[in-house]
């Protein structure tokens, strides 16, 4: 199958209608929402993945290697107006990324939504949309970096498990002449859509590790966009959680502050766990360095706490990047063998 579904055909028009004309408006989360997290339905044969850009933009062209995967899995797929549009750095306008996204979250006969790539844009268009209808009629979100916003947004306000994961500008253009880590990775997300059993990731040992075990709901993503957060109706909720967190091009003493941050607010207090996922730090500038390493700053601002804490889990801005399910319950094994993180039933 190689057929594309686009929006304007496949929306009901009440969708649309209620999409563009409730765009504009805040709405704020319903009071008293559910405490246990709701999974979205996994999706079977012939269902329709959206795809759509509410942070950076990508080509047409360079959505396609994704087009043809997620055909191969055999899903359909229907590309937003955003995909293809450009307004500077952004998939289009802050109001056509708006429409775009909240048009899909409307669609019920959408049953994921990929957000094409990351960048910089979902935390100006977070704050209008309406998940009124989508909390009647859930579906997957899926990616990562920037969309950690969405993640952390839905997670706090309305309780609904999504997919933290590699986005449409991480498929390769040639199948065949991929390394065996991407196709790995991109095979991971087929899986945890189609709910092919309970999803389970291992991790070689590494000596800063703190060993130990722990069970708690999963969730986490970029530390930068978790850091600007704070003080939001979209600020992550880490008690009784475990946290997992990864960054790319940040400064050591910029990721220092941004741990402190985390402390200081007592997003580290009561963890269950804490996996720290790839970080590409960027070097230092001048003769003067920051004197510590990724893992002390780490570990000195959780040294009270006796929660397990890994390293170098295969999640983040790298080629390993493994789909994880934000919102549900897993377990960390931290042991002097390998660290192991699986999702339970």
């Amino acid at each position: 199958m190689n057929r594309k579904l686009f929006l304007s055909s496949l929306l009901p028009a009440s969708a649309m209608l209620y999409a563009f004309k409730s765009s504009a408006a805040t709405v704020a989360p319903i009071a008293g929402a559910p405490k246990k997290h709701k999974r979205p339905p996994y999706l079977k044969q012939g269902d329709i993945i959206g795809i759509t850009c509410p942070a950076g933009f990508i080509t047409q062209e360079e959505v396609e290697p994704a087009i043809q995967q997620m055909e191969s899995w055999g899903f359909k797929v229907m590309k937003g107006k955003t995909v293809g549009a450009k307004d500077f750095t952004f998939g289009g306008t802050d109001e056509e990324r708006l429409n775009d996204l909240q048009a899909m979250l409307n669609d019920t006969s959408i049953k994921a939504i990929m957000c094409a790539r990351g960048g910089y844009g979902a935390i100006r268009i977070v704050d209008q949309l309406d998940f009124n209808i989508f909390k009647i009629s859930p579906k997957w979100l899926i990616g990562f970096s920037d969309i950690t916003i969405l993640h952390c947004h839905l997670n706090s306000n309305y309780r609904f498990a999504s997919l933290h994961s590699k986005m449409c500008n991480s498929f390769p253009a040639d199948w065949a002449a991929a390394e065996p880590i991407q196709i790995a990775t991109i095979n991971s997300i087929e899986k945890a859509l189609k709910g092919e059993g309970l999803m389970r990731y291992e991790a070689a040992y590494q000596s800063t590790n703190r060993l130990g075990e722990a069970e708690g709901e999963l969730i986490g993503g970029n530390l930068r966009c978790i850091e600007n957060l704070a003080g939001s109706t979209s600020e992550i909720k880490t008690d009784g959680k475990i946290l997992f967190v990864e960054d790319v091009g940040e400064y050591l003493y910029s990721i220092d502050r941004m741990f402190y941050n985390l402390k200081r607010s007592g997003k580290l207090h009561k963890l269950k766990g804490l996996v720290i996922g790839g970080f590409r730090v960027k070097k230092d500038e001048g003769n003067d360095g920051f004197g510590k390493t990724l893992e002390q700053v780490v570990m000195e601002k959780v040294k009270e706490f006796g929660y397990p804490v890994c390293f170098d889990f295969p999640v983040g801005h790298q080629k390993a990047n493994y789909a994880l399910k934000c919102g549900l319950k897993h377990r960390l094994i931290v042991s002097e063998q390998q660290t192991i993180l699986q999702e339970l039933a």
